[in-house]
């Protein structure tokens, strides 16, 4: 009686095994793209070269700044950014600040992700970005006007420096409650200057920059404490303060920050 060969198994992934003119096929699709990738790039920084060149030049951005000043009755220069601020500030607009060449590719890339998913990411634009914004092209929205301010950004970065456009920004930024620049928003809303601040109260002030009407402390009580939160968390997040710290922050009464005071005491 003759014996019975066994049948060979063919394990599962041999059977799935890729045909290799599928694999070379594979290979062409992803070295395509990253050539076209890398052409992208190369046209998005000849583009980024030559907004560079048509930009103006920021040289005028102290003049700038004190007329917005003057023309909102506030001090000019104002108070230097005591780092309380400057941390709370940083944290919650643009954490990568003192790191970045005035523009953010990460929150770039998030940002025309979210352009074209539906779903807007806001967080594109740094601190430096922000200020162009405000010296340069105030009032407007239109894409040529943001791709102006990113150039902006990038000579104002190196034209000054993180802390000299840090105080400019802090010069002109509208805190709400009619309040412009930071020594007029610290007295005004807790009758303190900035350098006095305590972090609870710094919190609070750089939250208004993103929403300085609808969390006005003073109007919206509830808007401007979820904005505090909010900004405290991102302090620990960057390190700058402790969970315990924190903790204790938050249980501080908003009538207790809150001067309501109109200016600072002589």
């Amino acid at each position: 009686m003759g014996t019975t060969r066994p049948i060979a198994k063919v394990s599962s992934s041999q059977g799935a095994a890729r045909p290799p003119w599928r694999r070379r096929r594979a290979v062409r699709i992803v070295v395509r793209a990253g050539q076209v990738l890398i052409v992208l790039a190369v046209v998005a920084a000849a583009g980024f070269g030559i907004l560079l060149l048509v930009t103006p030049s920021v040289g005028n951005a102290k003049q700038l700044a004190a007329a917005i000043d003057r023309a909102h009755h506030a001090a000019y220069p104002g108070s230097l950014v005591p780092p309380k601020f400057a941390a709370a500030l940083e944290a919650t607009e643009d954490h990568r600040f003192n790191s970045e060449p005035g523009i953010d590719p990460i929150a770039i890339g998030r940002f025309a992700l979210g352009e074209v998913t539906g779903h807007g990411d806001q967080g594109g634009a740094t601190l430096y970005a922000q200020l162009a914004k405000m010296l340069y092209t105030p009032g407007d929205a239109s894409i040529s006007a943001q791709a102006e301010q990113l150039a902006l950004a990038v000579k104002l970065r190196y034209a000054y420096g993180p802390a000299e456009v840090l105080r400019l920004y802090s010069a002109v930024v509208y805190f709400g409650h009619g309040y412009y620049g930071l020594a007029a928003g610290s007295c005004g809303y807790f009758g303190v200057q900035p350098a006095q601040m305590s972090w609870p109260q710094a919190a609070l002030l750089a939250g208004l920059v993103k929403g300085p009407t609808v969390d006005d402390p003073l109007t919206f009580p509830a808007n401007a404490l979820a904005r505090e939160r909010h900004v405290i968390g991102r302090l620990v997040a960057t390190g700058a303060l402790t969970s315990a710290q924190a903790t204790a922050y938050l249980k501080i009464p908003l009538s207790t920050l809150v001067a309501a005071a109109g200016g600072c005491r002589s």
